[in-house]
């Protein structure tokens, strides 16, 4: 993962993105923008806010991962020859 280029998304979701983009500048700014100025700007956010979106994730996935390792003991511990540690009656 190291040195690897600008992160990239499926051909499908390349295409939704860029209408969702080109949706958002018709209705929030009133502004009618084309695929190519579209995907420019998808581009743009994949390459500088990708890194920085991504890291997040990893970092709560992280977190969630070591939130539930440090609990493993207590779901999953039991007890030893359980038979011979019962209360004799």
């Amino acid at each position: 993962m190291r040195g690897k280029p600008t992160l990239t998304i499926p051909d499908e979701a390349r295409t939704r993105a860029i209408a969702s983009i080109r949706q958002y500048f018709a209705e929030e700014l009133d502004q009618d923008i084309g695929d190519l100025k579209a995907g420019l700007l998808l581009g743009y956010v994949l390459e500088e806010l990708g890194p920085t979106i991504c890291n997040a994730a990893i970092a709560d996935a992280r977190a969630f991962f070591e939130e539930r390792a440090a609990d493993l003991e207590g779901v999953c511990y039991h007890a030893e020859f359980p038979c011979w540690n019962r209360p004799r009656e």
